[in-house]
C-alpha cells in the first residue's frame, strides 16, 4: 500500500491511473478537491478495490495520523499543492498554507508514524515529494539548463512556496533521518490538465472560437515533459532513489510558449478543420505579460539517466499529438472542468475585457 496526496490533480491523476494499471499495490488517495482536482479523472477506477479515495487536506493531522495508522503505507507520494502562478500572485497566502504549512503537517505526520515502525518497515519507507523547476528562478538563453546543484531564486509566490516546502523536506531528512527523495520537474503536458494552462487552453479556446492568448512576445521558453513520462520518472525514483537527495526530471523540450500555441494549432487544423478552411492560428492574440515572468526554464536530467537509466518515452511530436488528440475524444471532461468558479476567476485575472469577451483568457505556463 501507497500514500498519495493530490491525487485528484492532473500530474497526481495521471498517477495513480498509471500505478493502478501496472501494478497491483494498492493506493490510497488524499485530496482536497479544489477548483483543479477533479474525481472524474480517476472515473474509470469507481469499483476497484486497489483505489480507496479520501477528501482531505494535507494539514489536517487528525486525517493524516488516521490513515497513517489505518493503512500502513510503505511509501507516501506527495503531488498536494497549489500550483498556479497566476493565483499565487492575487493569492498568495492560499499557497504559504498549503505549499508549506501543509507540507509541514504531512511531513510531522508521516515521522510520527515513521518513527513506531519496526525496523524492516522502518529501513524500506520512502517519502517522495514532488517539486517543480521554477524554484531554481529564471535563465538566460545562454545558461546551462537547471542541474540539481542550482541555488534556489523563487520569483513568484508560488515558487517561493515550492522552494520552501522542498527545504522542509530536506531538513527532515538531515535532522530527524526521514528518508525522502525530491523530485523536480519541467511543465508538464498531456491528458487531464485543467484548462487554464498553455496547451488545454489553446485546444478548448480554438475549438469555441475564442481568441488565444499569448503572453508578451510569445517568447518565454519552457520544457516540456510528457505527464506520463513523468510518472515513470517518479516511480524510478520511488523504487531505487538514493535517500536526502533530489532528481530533475524533464523532457529535452525546450521551447517558446508561440512555438507551442502554433503547433497546436496546426494538429487542430489537421485533425478538427475549421469549417471555413481558415486555420485556428488567426486567433492567436498577444495580450499583457503577467508580473515577474520568468523568461526562460531548462531541466538537465542527465542525473536521473545516468544513476537510475530513466529517459522520457516521448519526443514532443509523439506527446502533443497524444495530447491534442485526447482532448478532441474527451470533450465532456473538459466541458464538465469548466465551472464556474473557473470562470469568475478567469474574470478577475483579466478583468472587464475577458468578461466582454467571454472568459477567453486564462494562465498560460506553469509546472
Amino acid at each position: 500500500m501507497i500514500l498519495v496526496t493530490g491525487g485528484a490533480g492532473f500530474i497526481g491523476g495521471n498517477f495513480v491511473l498509471d500505478w493502478l494499471a501496472q501494478s497491483g499495490e494498492p493506493i490510497v488517495n488524499v485530496d482536497k478537491l479544489t477548483y483543479a482536482g477533479n474525481l472524474e479523472t480517476l472515473a474509470s477506477l469507481n469499483g476497484n478495490p486497489g483505489h480507496i479515495f479520501v477528501q482531505a487536506d494535507i494539514g489536517d493531522r487528525t486525517v493524516l495520523d488516521a490513515l497513517l495508522a489505518q493503512h500502513k503505507p510503505r511509501a507516501v507520494v506527495n503531488f498536494a499543492a497549489e500550483s498556479h502562478v497566476d493565483r499565487s500572485i492575487h493569492g498568495p497566502e492560499d499557497f504559504i498554507q498549503t505549499n508549506v504549512m501543509g507540507t509541514f503537517r504531512l511531513l510531522e505526520a508521516v515521522r510520527q508514524y515513521w518513527s513506531a515502525l519496526a525496523a524492516p518497515e522502518k529501513e524500506a519507507f520512502r517519502f517522495l515529494h514532488v517539486s517543480t523547476d521554477e524554484v531554481y528562478g529564471s535563465l538566460s538563453k545562454t545558461d546551462p539548463a537547471f542541474a540539481e546543484t542550482n541555488r534556489y531564486e523563487p520569483n513568484s509566490p508560488y515558487s517561493a512556496s515550492k522552494a520552501a516546502s522542498d527545504h522542509l523536506v530536506r531538513a527532515w531528512h538531515h535532522t530527524y533521518g526521514l528518508p525522502v527523495v525530491t523530485t523536480n520537474c519541467s511543465n508538464n503536458y498531456g491528458p487531464y490538465h485543467f484548462p487554464e494552462k498553455l496547451i488545454p487552453l489553446m485546444i478548448v479556446n480554438a475549438l469555441a472560437g475564442k481568441p488565444l492568448p499569448v503572453y508578451g512576445d510569445g517568447m518565454q521558453i519552457r520544457d516540456w515533459l510528457y505527464v506520463k513520462d513523468h510518472c515513470s520518472a517518479i516511480r524510478r525514483v520511488l523504487e531505487a532513489g538514493s535517500l536526502g537527495d533530489t532528481y530533475n526530471v524533464g523532457g529535452w523540450n525546450e521551447k517558446p510558449n508561440i512555438e507551442i500555441v502554433n503547433t497546436v494549432c496546426a494538429l487542430l487544423d489537421e485533425l478538427r478543420p475549421k469549417a471555413d478552411g481558415g486555420s485556428y492560428a488567426s486567433q492567436i492574440t498577444y495580450v499583457t505579460d503577467r508580473p515577474g515572468h520568468d523568461r526562460r526554464y531548462a531541466i538537465d536530467a542527465r542525473k536521473l539517466e545516468r544513476e537510475l537509466g530513466w529517459k522520457p518515452a516521448e519526443t514532443f511530436e509523439s506527446g502533443i499529438r497524444k495530447t491534442v488528440q485526447w482532448y478532441l475524444d474527451n470533450s465532456d471532461w473538459v466541458a464538465n472542468v469548466q465551472s464556474g468558479a473557473y470562470r469568475d476567476w478567469v474574470g478577475k485575472q483579466y478583468g472587464a475585457t475577458a468578461h466582454a469577451a467571454d472568459a477567453t483568457t486564462g494562465q498560460q505556463v506553469s509546472a
